[in-house]
């Protein structure tokens, strides 16, 4: 039986969200001042409990809103919950958010080297790996330009080519193939399946039915924070998108 590598035991996140909205900055800060802003209480996710084994491939799917893209954070570290307990084993590999970690000012090749210390990364590791990394961008003539030049999809390219470098034990994607052409889709849909035979976890939020069909064996389905149904890929992925 394999491991379970990701744990979640009642987890809710919770925000402060602005009743009335202001017309304007000044007055935002007079009524801050005069402390008669109110509040509500705004649940991204509410009460998820979830186990995630070792070489399991999972989609979320959801409405805009839902907390899909806030559960990878959750999942990856980058927010804590307000309630409950968040376990996970192993190196995480998340592509969140586009262009995260990157400085626009630098070329190609010194956002390789900064993005994977941030990474975790050594220099040296990073110099062994660096031909690798350009060859799957594809980005060899432009190694040397600044970011600041570069398409979204070129950014895309960069980021998922260095993340994918580090071997994971976790992979977290969001909306990946939205940018992007068909030819690196079809090279990053190679690379997951190569993790996935060497028993990484995916995780992967999309709208794209086919994307998750092709990739994902389970699918969890959000709704207002809250977790609708779960279950084998083609079951859940019918009751969704025939919804």
């Amino acid at each position: 039986m394999n491991e379970t590598i990701i744990k979640l035991t009642d987890v809710s996140l919770k925000f402060k969200l602005q009743k009335e909205r202001t017309s304007s900055l000044k007055e935002f800060i007079l009524r801050t001042i005069k402390r008669n802003i109110e509040f509500k209480d705004f649940f991204a996710l509410k009460n998820i409990n979830l186990e995630i084994k070792k070489g399991e491939s999972i989609g979320i799917i959801g409405k805009n809103g839902a907390g899909k893209t806030t559960l990878l954070r959750i999942i990856a570290g980058i927010y804590r919950p307000t309630s409950g307990k968040v376990e996970v084993k192993g190196k995480i590999m998340p592509i969140i958010e586009l262009g995260a970690g990157f400085d626009m000012e630098l070329t190609g090749k010194e956002n390789i080297f900064l993005n994977g210390i941030i990474l975790g990364m050594t220099r040296k590791e990073i110099e062994e790996k660096y031909d690798e990394i350009v060859e799957f961008s594809g980005l060899k003539d432009f190694i040397n330009s600044p970011l600041r030049t570069y398409s979204s999809g070129m950014i895309l390219r960069l980021g998922f080519s260095i993340a994918t470098s580090i071997n994971p034990d976790i992979i977290l994607l969001d909306e990946v193939f939205a940018v992007g052409d068909e030819e690196f889709r079809r090279k990053c849909v190679k690379k997951i399946h190569e993790f996935k035979e060497r028993n990484a976890i995916l995780i992967f939020v999309s709208h794209n039915k086919n994307a998750i069909e092709e990739i994902c064996e389970k699918i969890i389905w959000l709704e207002k924070g809250e977790i609708k149904d779960m279950g084998i890929v083609g079951i859940i992925s019918k009751k969704y998108f025939e919804n």
